[in-house]
């Protein structure tokens, strides 16, 4: 069982009725009421998709997977068939329109409905905005628009899609029509590093926030999961080391807790629709609800997600550094202990700077 222990949480009050801490155990709470439902989740080939299309499989939900990584998506179906599961997949670039609308009709002709939409898609960046980059004209390249188009525009294609399938063939009073999106804490705090990702995740919470009123009036539910970092191929893969570094001793989200987070969002209320759940570092679930996006939820974000930024001393700290730092640069003893100190000293440089 992860840690929850909300006596452990610091730099957040959450004494008040919007920002509530929501322990592993109230997360899978209500899994039952998944049982028999068509869910349609885009990248889930691979990371927090496919341990979310395996978690809603094994609350007996019926999967429909949409991905670019066709290996990837079968190999997820195979394994929740196993598992005594239902699933489906197709080939679908969230970026093309036709292949979304082939997504939701495969849903619609293997299962006869859709009831849970997570539009999960993403991409991190994969460029540096602030250096520009020229043809060999000497003209300044046009830089990639990819994160745009994936993360945001993919976000707005799946939930256009989303609000009719949803409605098709539904009784009207189910409780279990719902959007979940996958935003970021990054669509609460800013980033220099990152500052086009960060747009997208903005973007995708201020269309949470739009779009609840007029999709609640339709029985649909809508909610955002915002992790903090989590261990995924973004991280292991994509990040440059010098990144990564910079990440080192930061207390990463556990996967397992944001696919929890996603399913509870699903299964709840229609009363909790526009809410948005927070996983600062490795600590509890806090959801606040739409009515407290405001001022003072910033000002409780940026006090937790930003603490690693203030001076970190102790052997705990240190020992996590430590092992971050081995696991970027791949070495031990004499060279270990120079990279540490390396990390630690740019670590501090940039958090003094940032």
């Amino acid at each position: 069982m992860l840690s929850t222990d909300s006596a452990a949480v610091t730099g957040v009050d959450d004494s008040g009725q919007g920002f509530i801490p929501l322990s592993d155990d109230e997360l899978l709470a209500h899994a039952e009421r998944v049982n028999g439902k068509v869910v349609v989740i885009t990248g889930a080939a691979n990371g927090i998709g496919r341990q979310t299309a395996a978690r809603f499989a094994s609350a007996g939900a019926k999967i429909v997977i949409g991905d670019v990584d066709v290996p990837g998506a079968e190999r997820a179906v195979t394994e929740i068939r196993a598992s005594g599961g239902e699933a489906a997949c197709i080939r679908c670039d969230v970026t093309i329109w036709e292949d979304q609308l082939g997504l939701f009709d495969l849903a619609i002709r293997t299962f006869g409905s859709v009831d849970i939409v997570v539009a999960n898609a993403g991409v991190g960046e994969l460029y540096n905005f602030t250096e520009v980059k020229f043809n060999p004209n000497g003209k300044p390249k046009r830089p990639s628009m990819l994160p745009i188009e994936i993360n945001f525009v993919g976000v707005i294609y799946t939930i256009q899609l989303a609000q009719h399938y949803l409605l098709v063939g539904a009784s009207t009073n189910d409780p279990f029509k719902s959007i979940i999106v996958l935003g970021s804490m990054a669509s609460w705090i800013g980033n220099n590093l990152i500052p086009v990702y960060v747009t997208t995740k903005h973007g995708v919470l201020g269309l949470v926030r739009s779009l609840d009123p007029m999709l609640s009036a339709q029985g649909i539910k809508i909610a955002i999961i915002c992790p903090f970092f989590a261990e995924t191929a973004i991280i292991r893969n994509i990040l440059p080391s010098l990144y990564r570094l910079t990440a080192a001793g930061i207390r990463f989200t556990a996967v397992s807790r944001i696919t929890a987070a996603i399913l509870y969002a699903a299964s709840i209320s229609n009363e909790r629709s526009g809410s948005a759940y927070l996983l600062l570092d490795d600590g509890p679930v806090f959801q606040v609800s739409r009515e407290e996006f405001k001022v003072g939820v910033y000002q409780k974000v940026d006090e937790r997600a930003n603490s690693y930024f203030r001076p970190l001393t102790g052997l705990a700290y240190i020992s996590k550094v430590t092992e971050d730092v081995v696991g970027v640069v791949g070495v031990t003893s004499i060279s270990a202990i120079s990279a540490v100190a390396v990390a630690m000293a740019y670590t501090a440089w940039f958090r003094r700077n940032r």
